[in-house]
């Protein structure tokens, strides 16, 4: 499988590096290049908020009196996550199916591309979990395993009656967010603080979903529209969708109240994240809305990331 070329002014990749490397660069090449400066600022408030929080603890010790619930629960931060995260992956194991290459071996073929050609060191697990009618799919890790886990509404999308390419771009999208560091418990406790911040925590957020959308459509961009498609209607009415048409809204759609809905969001508003997925020649917008004008088809001579190497077991 031939991997599709990232947005223009990215990092070009260079095939020449070993696969530590080439994972940096293909870091470099997808991310939004908003991502990081949200990062920082993410953290920065995070340790004045932990800051804050450990002064009121301290105090509460000395005068002898209860702390704020939300001053205990940012100083046992560590341990909160920590809990929170293997819960979630102890919920997986005994609670869903997990993808093999002997349960969904589509699905596992998947999962196992997009972390070679995105230069994983091994391939994430995969779970499928009862959706009743939710359409989702995420991405986490608890010490050093990784894994992602779709929605089982969402999963029938790349049944063999369906569109597997939809699939495709959505494995790719949650083994994006692997890549790109977003499952890590460093980074989760950094910014553990920030999400209780309006607009900080969100627009972070938002700039790391743009960019696992990045790396769902250089691995397979042929899904990306049917992708969204689902998110907007539904695994049985995707098909009927003119995702142009919702492309075309987020230049149109405007106001105050459409601003609030998108900057409080945890996730673009779909509006905006399909026109940044067929419009290539930009990132996707944070705050503001898309302007005109927009390209429609892909830049020429844009750099392709490297190929994977055999992987052993795979």
């Amino acid at each position: 499988m031939s991997v599709q070329p990232p947005p223009p002014g990215y990092v070009a990749v260079d095939p020449s590096r070993d696969q530590l490397s080439a994972r940096r660069e293909i870091r470099a090449a997808l991310r939004h290049p908003l991502e990081i400066f949200c990062l920082v600022m993410a953290i920065l408030v995070s340790l004045l908020i932990l800051g804050s929080a450990i002064a009121d603890v301290v105090g509460a010790i000395r005068e002898r009196r209860a702390p704020g619930t939300y001053s205990l629960l940012f100083v046992l931060a560590p341990l909160v996550l920590w809990f929170m995260r293997g819960q979630l992956m102890a919920r997986l194991r005994v609670n869903s199916v997990k993808v093999t290459p002997t349960q969904y071996p589509e699905a596992y073929t998947m999962v196992a591309e997009a972390a070679a050609h995105f230069g994983l060191k091994r391939v994430p697990d995969a779970y499928v979990v009862l959706g009743n009618g939710m359409i989702n799919a995420a991405a986490s890790g608890h010490g050093f395993r990784r894994f992602i886990f779709i929605y089982s509404d969402l999963f029938e999308v790349g049944g063999r009656l369906r569109n597997p390419d939809a699939l495709r771009f959505i494995v790719a999208h949650e083994v994006g967010h692997i890549a790109a560091g977003h499952t890590s418990y460093w980074r989760w406790l950094s910014i553990f603080a920030s999400n209780w911040v309006p607009l900080i925590g969100p627009v972070l957020s938002r700039s790391q979903e743009y960019t696992a959308d990045n790396f769902g459509y250089a691995h397979c961009p042929q899904g990306s529209a049917t992708a969204m498609a689902t998110l907007a209607a539904g695994k049985y009415l995707n098909s009927s969708v003119d995702i142009n048409a919702v492309a075309d809204r987020a230049e149109q759609e405007k106001g105050f109240f459409v601003w609030t809905v998108n900057a409080a969001a945890s996730h673009p508003v779909l509006a905006w994240r399909a026109h940044a997925l067929r419009d290539r020649s930009a990132p996707g917008r944070l705050l503001w809305r898309p302007r005109e004008p927009k390209a429609l088809a892909l830049p020429p001579s844009a750099p392709q990331l490297p190929q994977p190497g055999p992987r052993p077991g795979a």
